[in-house]
């Protein structure tokens, strides 16, 4: 079983594919890091030895960040923006979109579910 940076890959993808698995990790820094390791991006996670494993190991130990300490910076990232009181900050404290989109049709996954407000009653004469 391989398991790098905590996080067990799952045996019967590419490499390519199953180094994505881990948080920072896409398809171009998994690419290069299979090339700095010298294995095949076709190669199966399962047919990896245990001197393969190891260079890809030290090298994403050496030269990415991943796991808990991306997590952690790009939460400071967020909780500096939010104490700064800039734009981008505010929308995050407020659970809007961020980054220019619409919020009057869209954005439910930012904003929740929809909270239904009811019409003024109209006054009778």
């Amino acid at each position: 079983m391989a398991r790098i940076s905590g996080i067990d890959l799952p045996k019967n993808k590419r490499g390519e594919i199953g180094l994505t698995y881990i948080y920072g990790i896409g398809r171009s820094t998994a690419r290069r890091i299979l090339t700095e390791a010298g294995v095949d991006f076709n190669t199966k996670v399962s047919e990896w030895n245990d001197d393969q494993l190891n260079k890809i190991r030290t090298f994403i130990n050496d030269n990415i960040k991943v796991e808990g300490a991306l997590r952690s910076e790009t939460q400071l990232s967020i909780k500096r923006l939010m104490d700064i009181g800039c734009y981008r900050g505010v929308r995050h404290r407020l659970g809007l979109p961020v980054r220019g989109q619409s919020t009057k049709n869209n954005s439910r996954t930012r904003k929740g579910k929809r909270k239904t407000v009811a019409n003024k009653k109209k006054a009778t004469k």
